[in-house]
């Protein structure tokens, strides 16, 4: 298996942590962030091999996070993951350069097999 470093921006702190607590399982090393700017502080210090990024977040709106992900780290891959994303969100975070764009609950198995898509895991 390979190494994966994922990092998590969701204000949510249960889902967070159950999140976490699925992909440790699965060999993935996990670091969160519950707010857009410490997210953004966190990608400035670290490489991470994919960021899940929720779009209701309580300082910046996802969106925006995703813009300045992508000026910080552009080839990091970032998935939206929301459970209040509309098309237009979606549209526009393809735009921004969003890898893929999923709705809460989140599948585990898809987002393992993203990983395994972009290197970072075995499925």
């Amino acid at each position: 298996m390979i190494h994966t470093d994922l990092l998590i921006i969701d204000d949510e702190h249960r889902f967070a942590e159950m999140l976490v607590r699925r992909l440790n399982l699965r060999g993935v090393t996990c670091c969160v962030s519950h707010e857009g700017q410490s997210g953004l502080d966190i990608l400035s210090n670290k490489k991470f091999t994919l960021v899940l990024l929720d779009l209701q977040l309580p300082d910046i709106y996802g969106t925006e996070v995703l813009a300045r992900i992508k000026k910080i780290c552009a080839a990091t891959p970032v998935i939206i993951l929301t459970g209040h994303g509309s098309r237009k969100d979606m549209q526009e975070c393809m735009a921004l350069g969003a890898y893929a764009f999923m709705h809460k609950p989140l599948d585990i198995d898809a987002l393992m097999s993203i990983l395994a898509q972009i290197g970072g895991t075995a499925s």
